[in-house]
């Protein structure tokens, strides 16, 4: 990125025009229990060995293993036109936009992705997108308490655990956030969840579709249990999975959340990625962040605004839905290019292929000695149970394979200590499969 500087006299023009004299006197309402003395920084050094050892370290990154993760962030073919309408410099450089007579393009990008996010959670109403999958499911069980009046939230253990973390820091002194155990073949506990919601007093149930173990739950049950306790059902989605399984809207969910990043958006090492956010329309109040609308202009011809603007830009912050939400309008629009590039076949042959993929992959890996950790059905991800699971994954890593995850990152249950999470997509090989299998036949034994 360029380099921008400031001088002494930038910053001293900067503090006059504002009214201060020092930095100190700027920052001087932060209490000092609070302040930070002193970095513990190298000292200076000149670009040019400064520029070779930052690219030594991200010559570091592996880029030649075969890979089998999932666990949230999956790979995916992008078709070359999604870089290309998405790097075009009046999407690169766009914000906000507040001035609609000026920002139809970008106004339209945002409604045509909410438009193809409706039609695959077969929900009525999508915000404008959010930072990320964890950050859209917290905000959904936000809504789900607005919405009941209720402080007490179930959310499955089987959840993505940096979603459930998330969630929990958000009702961090405030909310209730419970967690719903897991059966022994990988799904939610349905029976346990009955008991649960016994009481009356809860506002919301949070289950993934698929979960974060690859195992398909029973949405529609849950979410009759849900109603039938006064709270409402949120579906935690994987976009893709849709093109093959039941809709939120199909067994009865009144608001889905997830990740976006599936849709044409790569890997990039953590982000940006997209959060996904919907619900039915009567809670369309209660949804934070943006809505685009399609209206008509005073001569008669298609136009788009803002719709709703529920966030603490443009409203009274205590009135805000959300204080701490944004619009990933970038990522946004590579999910609408996609989409659009493939089409509902093309989604569908995506999910298909992956499901086939996983299944050549359950069978090359049994057969090498590491069977599934659980019974339930999948989809295109599952764990396999293997001895030393953390000593397996970081020998095949020196064999170059990337086997996934082990659970012992994530769960603490003496059932998981010796499992990987594996995944396979509509990219995965037949020949990274029996690599795969090879190798892991070679370390177990």
């Amino acid at each position: 990125m360029p380099y921008a500087r400031h001088s002494d006299a930038d910053r001293a023009h900067m503090l006059a025009t504002i009214g201060v004299d020092s930095l100190e006197e700027l920052f001087s309402d932060i209490p000092e229990a609070v302040r930070v003395h002193g970095l513990d920084l190298p000292g200076p050094e000149a670009e040019q060995p400064r520029a070779t050892r930052l690219e030594w370290l991200a010559g570091r990154n592996r880029t030649d293993l075969m890979s089998f993760l999932g666990a949230g962030a999956y790979r995916h073919y992008v078709p070359v036109v999604v870089d290309e309408i998405i790097r075009r410099g009046e999407f690169l450089t766009a914000y906000t936009p507040y001035q609609p007579e000026v920002s139809q393009g970008t106004l339209q990008a945002i409604w045509e992705y909410q438009s193809l996010i409706a039609q695959l959670t077969g929900l009525d109403v999508v915000s404008a997108s959010h930072y990320d999958g964890s950050t859209a499911t917290a905000e959904a069980t936000l809504m789900a308490i607005r919405q009941t009046k209720r402080e007490r939230v179930l959310i499955s253990r089987a959840v993505h655990p940096h979603f459930r973390k998330t969630t929990e820091t958000y009702f961090s002194g405030r909310f209730v956030l419970e967690e719903i155990p897991v059966t022994p073949g990988g799904s939610t506990d349905l029976e346990a969840l009955e008991r649960m919601l016994v009481d009356g007093d809860v506002a919301g149930v949070a289950i993934a579709q698929p979960n974060f173990f690859g195992a398909l739950e029973d949405m529609a049950a849950a979410a009759e249990l849900a109603h039938a306790a006064g709270a409402l059902s949120i579906a935690v989605i994987e976009p893709t999975s849709l093109a093959v399984l039941s809709s939120p809207a199909e067994y009865g969910a009144d608001i889905a959340a997830g990740e976006g990043q599936p849709l044409g958006i790569p890997l990039q090492y953590g982000g940006p990625y997209l959060g996904i956010l919907a619900s039915t329309e009567k809670l369309m109040r209660q949804i934070p962040g943006r809505l685009i609308g399609r209206t008509k202009d005073v001569d008669g011809k298609r136009a788009y605004v803002m719709t709703i603007r529920a966030r603490e830009q443009d409203i009274r912050r205590e009135k805000a839905a959300s204080n701490i939400c944004t619009n990933q309008s970038l990522c946004a629009l590579a999910a609408t290019v996609y989409l659009s590039a493939i089409g509902p076949t093309g989604l569908h042959n995506v999910a298909t292929n992956g499901a086939e993929k996983a299944r050549q992959l359950e069978r090359a890996l049994a057969a090498a000695g590491a069977p599934r950790t659980h019974s339930a059905k999948y989809l295109n991800e599952f764990a396999v149970r293997v001895p030393d699971a953390r000593q397996v994954h970081e020998r095949l890593i020196e064999l170059g394979v990337l086997a996934g995850v082990p659970l012992a990152n994530f769960y603490n249950e003496p059932e998981l200590a010796d499992s990987l999470l594996v995944c396979a997509t509509e990219v995965t090989t037949a020949d990274e499969i029996a690599g795969f299998a090879s190798a892991l036949e070679g370390v177990l034994a």
